[in-house]
């Protein structure tokens, strides 16, 4: 199949879901909805979200774009009947693994018209900047034919245009990588910070007054948190009460619309992941050190 057919034969798969516009229909006006959508042109090398890169998607004031990591998993699908209830789309980043394990939350999410998009085959715990190029590379790409095959029944190229980094730990060589295969690299602008123990409530009202604070952005949650399975109905009715609007990514081959960072832009993703991975370097380095050093003493025991 030429890379042409590829895209109609993804074009049609997308054209067939039930997207936004047709979905509004079923919709009365007391659910909170999905107001418009924007387009994502893979082909444009973006890197996208201002808590890592000094750019973002240019949203309009009180638009937010709901994003949902590690998944599928075990309360996927109560995060998918809150969105139903609300006719709300979402953008799920995948990872390869779990894809394959629950290909049927795949194709479900796909159905109900959300987007998928790809977030590794592993999700490594020493990410993807500590791997070697060629491993990093190669869990990419599994992530993304893992995906596809669970979407669409084939590993299927050209991938879909959304890609997030593991722990956001990216590498220039590893976005030029991304870009070079036809995808936008997301970020975020709002984190749920889900990964804390906490109550739904305590979720709740964090990432409200995050979002207050924002006006608008791209917001990340972990749909394999069972805590944010139990909050996010309560926080997309505060969303509707608030006079939020939700904007869907989908694919596209024009002009993203983008908007730059302003003055005195500062990376917070940036400080976060060094320490992370300096930590993570030092325990990797005392384990060697350890391995090294057994052999060695059990040699000299042995004299």
């Amino acid at each position: 199949m030429t890379e042409t057919h590829q895209l109609l034969f993804l074009a049609a798969v997308f054209a067939a879901l039930p997207m936004a516009a047709s979905a509004a229909a079923d919709c009365g006006s007391d659910k909170l909805g999905t107001a418009r959508e924007i387009e994502i042109n893979g082909a444009e090398g973006l890197s996208l979200g201002l808590q890592s890169y000094p750019r973002s998607l240019d949203l309009k004031d009180h638009e937010v774009v709901l994003t949902f990591d590690d998944g599928p998993a075990e309360p996927t699908p109560q995060i998918l009947e809150a969105l139903k209830r609300e006719c709300v789309k979402a953008t799920f980043f995948l990872i390869g693994n779990n894809a394959k394990e629950m290909p049927h939350l795949v194709k479900r999410e796909i159905e109900e018209g959300h987007t998928v998009g790809y977030h590794s085959m592993t999700h490594p715990d020493r990410t993807l900047r500590l791997m070697s190029l060629d491993e990093a590379k190669a869990d990419i790409d599994a992530g993304i034919a893992a995906v596809n095959a669970a979407a669409f029944g084939k590993a299927g190229e050209p991938p879909q245009p959304f890609f997030r980094f593991p722990g956001f730990a990216d590498t220039p060589e590893l976005l030029n990588y991304v870009h070079s295969r036809g995808m936008a690299v997301f970020g975020s602008d709002v984190w749920a910070s889900d990964w804390r123990k906490m109550t739904p409530q305590e979720e709740l009202k964090l990432v409200l007054e995050r979002l207050e604070k924002e006006k608008k952005g791209i917001v990340l949650f972990h749909d394999n948190k069972p805590v944010t399975a139990k909050m996010l109905p309560e926080f997309l009715r505060a969303l509707k009460e608030r006079g939020y609007k939700v904007v869907h990514l989908v694919p596209g081959s024009g002009e993203t619309p983008v908007a730059e960072a302003g003055a005195g832009w500062k990376s917070t993703t940036a400080p976060i992941v060094d320490k992370i991975l300096k930590a993570k370097q030092h325990e990797k380095h005392k384990a060697e050190a350890h391995e090294k050093a057994a052999p060695e003493k059990e040699q000299r025991d042995g004299m």
